[in-house]
């Protein structure tokens, strides 16, 4: 957990996230990040429209899909972007849903419609890890793009899906390199910094740092920010202690199965790390 003299926002808390990102003052750091990894093959994007966050199914049935933050550029390309903090088993599935209603919403009703579409990208800021059996266990950041199984080129390239797996990103300060790694860095130490790198030294970081400071904050956003973070502390809390006790259930099979298979106290202590008396209490 990170300690209460924090000088700055967390931004992966509700309330620190739509002000540092959402907020029409701050477009220009929405812009900055959304074309550190998609301006080489997008384009610089030099305008943004954000809009209305919630979007309706095309019928009255349709399940509602509601977005973190939802935009349009200059060339009316739509971009949703997803801060997820706990785990979900189907998160990617549920992405993909969310991008068909902007898809389908494009359709026009005139006859001469001839089913052009606008390209949309979905980029989802992940605070756990989409799958821990990845080889490349410092894989962080996820390009999907539709592409041909044989010739892996891109077939269709105007549905794009960005994951950044923010818990396996370690770089240290003086390991980044790329403007994306530099915002990737700020979403997962923000509120922990004590004095500024020396290579987040650069106009757009130095802005959004001082954005983020607490005591610049009016007094009633101070006050909601703090419960955005209360919320934030006790949602990780459940999640920590539903992994514990995920854990622990784990953990006392493999004791009462070491025990059944006669192994010795002391080794079952070292298999799993427990102390001598939560394994007896657990055969």
């Amino acid at each position: 957990m990170k300690k209460e003299s924090s000088l700055y926002m967390n931004p992966l808390t509700d309330f620190g996230f739509k002000k540092l990102f959402g907020d029409e003052a701050n477009k220009e750091f929405f812009l900055d990040f959304l074309n550190s990894p998609l301006k080489d093959e997008q384009g610089l994007i030099t305008d943004l429209n954000f809009q209305n966050t919630e979007r309706l199914g095309l019928n009255p049935e349709d399940r509602n899909a509601i977005y973190d933050l939802y935009c349009t550029n200059e060339n009316g390309e739509h971009f949703i972007v997803e801060l997820q903090r706990a785990k979900q088993t189907f998160f990617v599935d549920r992405t993909v849903y969310y991008s068909s209603f902007l898809i389908q919403k494009q359709g026009k009703r005139k006859q001469n419609w001839n089913y052009e579409l606008q390209a949309v990208y979905t980029v989802a800021l992940l605070n756990f890890e989409i799958d821990k059996t990845n080889e490349n266990k410092n894989k962080y950041y996820y390009k999907v793009k539709l592409h041909d199984s044989e010739t892996h080129e891109i077939f269709y390239p105007k549905l794009t899906f960005i994951y950044v797996e923010l818990p396996k990103f370690q770089n240290k300060a003086k390991e980044l390199h790329t403007p994306f790694e530099k915002w990737v860095y700020l979403f997962r130490n923000l509120e922990s910094l004590e004095h500024i790198p020396e290579n987040l030294k650069e106009h757009i970081f130095m802005k959004l740092i001082e954005t983020a400071k607490l005591e610049n904050l009016p007094k009633s956003d101070r006050k909601n920010y703090q419960e955005s973070l209360k919320r934030y502390r006790d949602n990780y809390n459940v999640i920590e202690t539903a992994k514990l006790e995920g854990k622990l259930e784990g953990l006392s099979k493999v004791v009462k199965n070491a025990h059944d298979e006669g192994y010795p106290i002391s080794i079952i202590v070292k298999l799993t790390g427990l102390t001598e008396e939560e394994i007896l209490a657990n055969v």
